[in-house]
């Protein structure tokens, strides 16, 4: 046996161990901590999600993940309410609608974490690019492998790189699911700013969090007693966000804001009083999609 092998995992590594049980099945042990273990928290809601009968996902491969990696997921995020699955869902159409007119098409997903997605809108024909941390694509790697048609790029998104590889082209969709909130509002900026002036005639969504929840995540929430979300540091209302991203860039040819609900309980039942008025729907959480001028 090396020393290698005997040495303790490195702080975001992730390495494969025995279960707990000692049955001899192989899982997959993570060391993820910051906003980089929020891929476990979305990854669980979906499998539980997927899981339901009356689900509103369905995502095996999110099941099969989930149950290879040893991490109490109960513990850590508490009773799933299936906000992430309906996220995911709603992106799937939008991905799923937009593959009818590009069926070749390269689809984007920045910091996607162990997002399924791929497998899910996938119609034989079409391209897709992973860019993720270098801890994010490790794990990612053990669980959905590249292929000539599935690719990833181990980078932070700032990073130019990517974006070099990319034809300029109307035939590319870009996702950035669950990433945004998690910047520095003017690294949102520039990071949208760039996207926009790359991509001609591309399709964007991306999902939004309000002000009053990302404040409460820089103030230090907890989701358990056990875990504490990371900061959000950005925020934006419903009824901002038109104005905002047009002051970011003149190449916006459409946009539109989606809903996602909460599938059901009491989460639902609140989320519907919300919406019923005008002043409270906008300080809820929503979808952007755009599309990009074609000059």
């Amino acid at each position: 046996m090396t020393a290698a092998a005997l040495a303790p995992p490195l702080r975001g590594e992730n390495r494969r161990v025995r279960n707990r049980n000692g049955d001899g099945v192989a899982k997959v042990t993570s060391k993820l901590d910051g906003v980089s273990e929020t891929m476990l928290w979305t990854l669980y809601d979906r499998a539980c999600e997927a899981r339901r009968s009356d689900g509103v996902l369905v995502d095996p491969d999110s099941v099969r993940i989930c149950d290879a990696i040893d991490y109490d997921f109960t513990r850590h995020f508490g009773d799933p309410v299936g906000s992430f699955a309906a996220r995911a869902a709603e992106i799937d159409e939008l991905l799923r609608r937009w593959l009818e007119r590009h069926p070749d098409g390269l689809i984007v997903s920045l910091g996607e974490g162990l997002e399924t997605q791929v497998h899910r809108v996938d119609n034989g024909r079409m391209r897709w690019l992973t860019v993720d941390l270098p801890v994010a694509i490790e794990l990612r790697k053990q669980f959905l492998p590249s292929s000539r048609r599935f690719r990833h790029v181990a980078a932070s998104v700032f990073e130019p790189g990517w974006m070099d590889e990319i034809e300029r082209t109307p035939d590319v969709f870009i996702v950035v699911q669950g990433l945004f909130m998690y910047l520095e509002p003017e690294a949102v900026r520039r990071l949208f700013a760039q996207i926009v002036k790359r991509f001609p005639g591309a399709e964007i969504a991306f999902d939004v969090i309000p002000r009053w929840f990302s404040q409460l995540t820089m103030w230090g929430v907890m989701q358990t007693p056990y875990y504490r979300l990371p900061p959000m540091p950005w925020g934006i209302d419903g009824d901002e966000i038109t104005a905002r991203l047009h002051s970011w860039s003149s190449g916006i040819e459409t946009l539109n804001m989606l809903e996602y609900r909460v599938p059901r309980g009491w989460p639902k039942i609140m989320e519907d009083l919300f919406r019923m008025n005008p002043l409270t729907k906008r300080h809820l959480p929503c979808l952007v999609h755009l599309k990009v001028h074609n000059p």
